[in-house]
């Protein structure tokens, strides 16, 4: 009874068009109220030990504020150049390098809209003008920016070990075959479109062009070395990671590219000034700049709009994770599992069940939240069943990828209707023929657990354990 009260409070406030994260506090707090012995000042605590206690969780700001300044500055149109410059040769090249791009900059930005964004406002106008049917190019930006959310570091992996307590370092280690996977995946299927549909090529880049566009990008690239080499070396936590890649997009978007704050317009050399010199004033330029920065408009506004997305994202997850105490204590997912369990399902088939659950659930809610509510209920029955909890994991990341671009609540489709300034009905249309590759590759994922494990042990096995 508890239960059907709590859901059906939550979908009718859904309904009414509340917002989501006030919803889950909303029919949580109600049914604690009429139906619970807890009180409501026990509620409030809660509410903000579920962001105090969870240590990973501190991570999330951290990437989105690092993510804001590689967003902003011009690291993604640096990543696209060395893309193209390595792919862009080939039939349907331009694409490819979207992918690519969308690859490299989803390892340093951790979230699927930001990466749409980045790499989207760019490309998809590039392929228009270079012949691409501009469909084509919306639907491979927006099923390549789902990558965001499966090639480490991950804010929605760093939910799901905050909701179910398993290593953030073995989830990251476990999306990395995954999300390459899934590039190759999405690189094929453009070549052979390209190849049967006449997609023009640009021209081979000289061995100078590429080296120098490495070089540019160089800075993005070395950050993904930084946080995925402390995560995986045991150097360091995803949380001091993400402290670390934080302060480095900072000094690489205002010393190192320029791109915003006091040494915007100030070359690294002017005509006729020797090296030394460049370097003496250099020197002394940064020194002042970085305190300097602070008082900058553009940088200020970074940080403004990166605390303004984690706010929303941690109120979001706060709420969830109220509206998982409630269901926890009320003793709601041992009875679901009960249930499941007696009822005999082999793993394959409650894989299917599973999917099934978060495909619906991604049509209407936002990843973090479906992580949070569904992941204490679909756990522990997966653990009786003797699935492996990563492996788990990356299963229900890959079926948030799938959420990011299925109506109504997709957030990659408003991304890229506000690039292409086209309707959402358009926008899903362009989606759909790449909607059947991220389902079949859920379908991979699900049953060849290899896939996701294989770089975890094999990284256990180096290390001794």
């Amino acid at each position: 009874m508890t239960a059907a009260v709590l859901f059906a409070l939550l979908f009718l406030c859904m309904f009414m068009g509340m917002p989501i994260a006030i919803a889950l506090g909303f029919s949580s707090v109600v049914t604690i109220y009429f139906m619970s012995g807890d009180s409501i000042a026990s509620m409030g605590l809660k509410f903000i030990e579920n962001l105090t206690e969870h240590y990973t969780l501190l991570a999330i700001p951290f990437f989105v504020l690092s993510s804001a300044f590689l967003s902003t500055g011009g690291v993604a149109l640096r990543l696209i150049r060395f893309a193209t410059a390595g792919v862009g040769h080939i039939r349907g090249g331009l694409a490819m390098a979207s992918v690519l791009a969308c690859m490299l900059f989803a390892a340093v930005s951790g979230s699927s809209p930001a990466t749409v964004a980045a790499i989207g406002s760019i490309v998809i106008v590039g392929m228009v003008r270079s012949g691409y049917p501009e469909n084509f190019a919306a639907g491979v930006i927006s099923n390549a920016g789902t990558l965001g959310i499966l090639i480490p570091p991950s804010i929605v992996m760093l939910v799901y070990a905050a909701a179910t307590e398993v290593s953030a370092a073995r989830m990251f280690m476990a999306g990395f075959i995954p999300g390459i996977l899934m590039g190759l995946i999405l690189m094929v299927a453009i070549y052979i479109y390209a190849r049967i549909k006449g997609l023009p090529s640009l021209d081979r880049a000289s061995a100078r062009e590429f080296f120098s566009a490495a070089f540019s990008a160089s800075g993005g690239i070395i950050l993904i070395v930084i946080v995925l080499g402390a995560i995986y070396g045991g150097i360091a936590s995803p949380t001091e990671a993400a402290a670390v890649s934080t302060v480095y997009a900072f000094l690489i978007a205002v010393i190192g590219y320029r791109d915003m704050g006091p040494l915007k317009e100030v070359p690294w050399r002017y005509e006729g000034e020797n090296g030394l010199g460049a370097a003496f004033r250099n020197t002394r330029q940064m020194i002042v700049a970085i305190p300097m920065s602070f008082f900058s408009r553009d940088v200020q506004k970074v940080v403004l709009d990166g605390a303004k997305v984690s706010f929303m994202l941690l109120f979001i997850i706060a709420n969830a994770m109220l509206f998982a105490h409630v269901l926890t204590s009320e003793r709601i997912p041992h009875m679901i599992a009960e249930t499941i369990t007696q009822m005999g399902l082999p793993a394959w088939g409650f894989l299917i069940v599973m999917n099934i659950l978060l495909l619906i659930a991604g049509n209407f809610m936002e990843p973090s939240a479906i992580l949070l509510i569904m992941a204490p209920i679909l756990f522990p029955i997966g653990l009786q069943l003797g699935i492996d909890p990563i492996h788990l994991g990356i299963i229900m990341v890959v079926n948030m990828e799938i959420g990011m671009i299925t109506p109504p609540v997709g957030l990659n489709l408003f991304v890229t209707a506000g690039i292409t300034g086209r309707d959402i009905v358009w926008v899903v249309k362009a989606c759909l023929p790449w909607l059947s590759l991220l389902l079949m590759f859920l379908i991979l994922v699900t049953y060849v657990p290899q896939i996701s494990l294989f770089l975890p042990e094999l990284i256990d096995s180096l290390r001794g354990r």
